[in-house]
């Protein structure tokens, strides 16, 4: 379809129309994941191997072949689900393709081997919306990425799009729109949670012009990617919320700060606001309104703090990232010291939804304080990894068992990390009587039944805030029984530390302190004053530091200490690492129950293990680096983390009480 300038709401309606009407029938759609995760695994041989298939079967008028965005199953991609009846498939290959063709889409019959298998119940599942991953989410802004491609401006139209912009420009007055912003109750999804409507009217409020409009999509959390598959996946949505934000502030220039390791985000954006201002939707005279606005894209920097609004600003303007005092707000001085509102891109792609449905349908979900949906990125010790998007209020214990289906490998699930780097690590549920006893010690819980009620926490701005975390921007890292929590605070701090601008003194020298205490702890040469210092420094961090960068970097140590001291007090006291992660305070050795599989000697970079095929292995304490790829890798848990010096004793025990297979079997057929 040619491109055509549309000068009027009826215009856009004709064209929705007109789209739709092409899309009626019983045509059948298969839609491929093509999503950054599904193109890492291969999905644009999948789409080949589909387009080639169709052609040879002479099926491409009855069939449409559909790459969209991320649809957030990422753990079992390639992706591709058919539509209209929504069966699901997962790690599908090339070489699968045929066998799709020629028993779904020519027979009906479903391929068995493709399907979703429950890896608890063991029921095979074949539509999406029935897999337990998807069913207790509600997809409110990523529900689309499933059905469009995202460089087609008609399949975003078609699906509604640009209606709420329409509405906006054409029927509603500034303040309106903003009124109803503050109806829906959205608080900003960048990390800090404040109020939209509130930001929006105090930038529209401010002396000064010209006004801007700022989009973070300078993502840069470790294990986060929410951010980067909106863009990717449903560029138009974040473009609308930001034509809807600058109508209301009375902006007519924006911009897009996207992170440089996005180039699939950075291309769709591109696609998008070209074709967006092809028709007439961005530009001049939007829509016959009489409103000019348009968006500029700019690659960040590679700093982490640039995701800071004034170090963003700074970068925007050509210099340093750098972050400057929060006395002056950008919302009356920000870029070039112009009134600015920035917002990160979940917060531009809900507003189309709240002006669409209106601010007091958006208030009804979520929890009194924060409304609406979030989406997560659920990564680390969890069986389903990938984005959930989630009503406000749902609890820990849902998305981490009923959306992510618990630890791998029946591992004990330990504790979750929110909120980033500089979030908090939350205790949610043990075995260790020790835990329970330290927590009431230091007056953090007052008994057991609180430790384990953290896992029914539900998950909202105030809650997590409570709790010692924070929401932040979406990330979500699941660890289990082999994580050692000093060890992943000294990560968190190291990873902060390397971002940290260094402009001021408390963050810059408070980082290095913290790290050099941590990195004393994990080697078994900590002290018990260690602690103290710790709780000291971050304090000393939070109350000067002069941004957000430094004044909630202290959270993994704070959180850790608050709900972990245990493991702290066993590497300072007792020089063991409860976990099995510290190297200086670990050895690995292998036990009785080893059956001779051999699969440990591959990984072993130093050939530390010894021993035949079916006969007991052993590792040589010498040679061992304790790297732990060895235990990573053994499937019959016969690999044991003990403490430093104890190895040659397990395995001498070992030796004591192992039976040779052969002997087993051989008494078995004698007898």
């Amino acid at each position: 379809m040619t491109p055509r300038k549309l000068t009027s709401s009826a215009d856009l309606t004709q064209l929705r129309d007109q789209l739709q009407k092409q899309r009626q029938g019983d045509r059948t759609i298969i839609t491929i994941c093509a999503g950054t995760g599904c193109l890492a695994c291969g999905c644009e041989s999948v789409a080949q191997a589909f387009r080639r298939e169709l052609a040879e079967s002479r099926l491409e008028a009855d069939v449409e072949i559909k790459t969209t965005g991320c649809h957030g199953f990422c753990e079992r991609g390639p992706l591709v689900v058919i539509q209209p009846e929504g069966i699901f498939y997962q790690k599908v290959k090339a070489t699968d393709v045929k066998l799709i063709v020629d028993q779904t889409i020519k027979h009906g019959q479903l391929v068995n081997k493709l399907l979703y298998r429950d890896p608890q119940t063991k029921v095979v599942i074949s539509k999406e919306h029935e897999i337990p991953f998807y069913k207790k989410q509600m997809r409110l802004i990523f529900g689309k990425n499933g059905y469009m491609d995202p460089t087609s401006i008609h399949d975003y139209i078609a699906l509604g799009g640009y209606a709420a912009a329409a509405k906006t420009l054409l029927k509603m007055k500034p303040e309106d729109v903003i009124e109803e912003v503050k109806k829906s109750g959205l608080r900003g999804r960048g990390g800090g949670g404040f109020l939209t409507g509130k930001k929006w009217a105090t930038c529209r409020k401010a002396p000064g012009e010209p006004k801007y409009i700022i989009c973070n999509a300078d993502e840069g959390d470790p294990g986060a990617f929410m951010d980067r598959s909106l863009c990717e996946g449903n560029p138009h949505a974040v473009l609308e919320g930001m034509l809807i934000g600058a109508y209301a502030i009375g902006s007519h220039e924006g911009f897009i700060y996207v992170r440089n390791e996005y180039p699939l985000a950075v291309k769709n954006l591109n696609i998008a606001i070209e074709h967006a201002q092809e028709y007439g939707l961005l530009g001049k005279n939007i829509l016959g309104s009489g409103f000019d606005f348009d968006i500029e894209i700019s690659r960040g920097g590679g700093a982490f703090v640039c995701g800071e609004s004034t170090a963003l600003m700074a970068s925007l303007e050509g210099k340093i990232g750098e972050p400057r005092a929060k006395y002056i707000h950008t919302v009356e001085q920000g870029l070039w010291d112009k009134p600015s509102n920035l917002n990160n891109v979940e917060t531009w792609a809900n507003v189309p939804l709240v002006i669409e449905k209106g601010g007091e349908w958006y208030a009804s979900i979520g929890t009194d304080n924060s409304k609406g949906t979030k989406v997560f990125a659920l990564t680390g010790k969890v069986n389903n990894t990938g984005l959930v998007e989630v009503p406000m209020g749902i609890s820990l214990r849902e998305i981490i068992y009923d959306i992510g289906g618990g630890c791998p490998r029946n591992k004990r699930f330990k504790a979750v990390q929110t909120g980033g780097p500089s979030g908090g690590t939350l205790i949610v549920e043990t075995a260790e009587p020790m835990i329970h006893e330290s927590l009431v010690a230091h007056g953090d819980i007052r008994d057991e039944d609180e430790a384990l009620s953290l896992l029914d926490l539900p998950v909202d701005f105030d809650a997590l805030t409570k709790a010692g975390s924070m929401m932040g921007s979406g990330g979500m890292i699941v660890m289990d029984q082999d994580s050692c929590m000093v060890d992943v605070a000294k990560y968190f701090i190291h990873f902060l530390q390397e971002e940290s601008c260094g402009k001021c003194l408390p963050c810059r020298e408070g980082l290095r302190i913290m790290l050099e205490i941590l990195t004393r702890i994990t080697e078994g040469k900590g002290t018990l004053k260690d602690l103290d210092t710790l709780e000291e420094v971050s304090q000393v961090m939070i109350d000067t530091s002069l941004c957000q960068l430094g004044g909630s970097a202290p959270n993994p140590v704070l959180s850790t200490l608050r709900y972990f001291r245990h493991e702290y007090l066993a590497h300072i006291v007792d020089k063991r690492c409860p976990a099995g992660v510290c190297k200086e305070l670990v050895s690995h050795a292998i036990d009785e129950t080893c059956n001779g599989c051999h699969v440990c000697f591959e990984p072993c970079p130093t050939n530390a293990i010894i021993g035949k095929t079916k006969e007991l292995h052993v590792i040589d304490q010498q040679k061992c680096i304790q790297c732990g790829a060895c235990f990573q890798v053994c499937r019959f848990d016969s690999i044991k983390r003990v403490k430093r010096g104890e190895g040659d004793a397990v395995q001498s025990r070992a030796k004591e009480l192992w039976k040779p297979r052969a002997r087993k079997e051989a008494s078995a057929a004698t007898v």
